[in-house]
């Protein structure tokens, strides 16, 4: 017999996501696609930070990379699920103007943070274009895994303008209530 929780247990899921029983049948392929784009930003996050680590043992100078590249996977995984991700899975669900106005927002600055992010500016804790190019010189490998990260960024940059197209012509046809 398997060993179950108590039923006087006072518990809740913390992500309890039922597309099928949540989401209107029109709206939950959208918000399955949203919800692999934040799965695909956790593990760009996670990948920056093992290039960043790669950056750190070929030069020792690029420390605060990978120091901002830590901070960077643990503030922006979870923030990204609660502030954009979650907003967008309640405005499908309850067809709220204002849950979508909250995704908007948020969302369009997480693309501006994209595209920060796919350019890598040396000192900013992402391995982007610009730092991966630096690196060519100094280490070919390094340079290598610095670019795939970079391409992962970029990725994220246009799937995310493609998604943000997609849901805001979605929102257009809901008639949603700013409730």
């Amino acid at each position: 017999q398997l060993a179950t929780t108590p039923s006087k247990m006072p518990h809740q899921t913390l992500l309890l996501q039922d597309f099928a029983a949540d989401i209107p049948a029109d709206y939950q392929q959208i918000c399955k696609m949203m919800y692999y784009l934040w799965m695909l930003h956790s593990v760009t996050l996670l990948l920056n930070l093992l290039a960043c680590l790669a950056w750190f043992t070929v030069d020792s100078a690029s420390g605060v990379n990978f120091g901002l590249s830590i901070l960077w996977l643990i503030l922006f995984t979870p923030c990204a699920f609660v502030c954009w991700y979650r907003p967008i899975y309640k405005a499908f669900r309850a067809d709220s103007s204002f849950n979508f106005f909250v995704f908007f927002f948020i969302f369009f600055c997480q693309i501006g943070i994209y595209i920060i992010q796919a350019v890598g500016i040396p000192g900013w804790g992402d391995s982007g274009w610009i730092a991966a190019l630096s690196m060519i010189k100094a280490n070919l490998g390094v340079s290598i895994i610095m670019m795939v990260v970079a391409g992962f960024f970029t990725l994220l940059s246009v799937l995310s303008l493609i998604l943000l197209k997609k849901v805001h012509s979605l929102y257009r046809r809901t008639g949603a209530s700013f409730q």
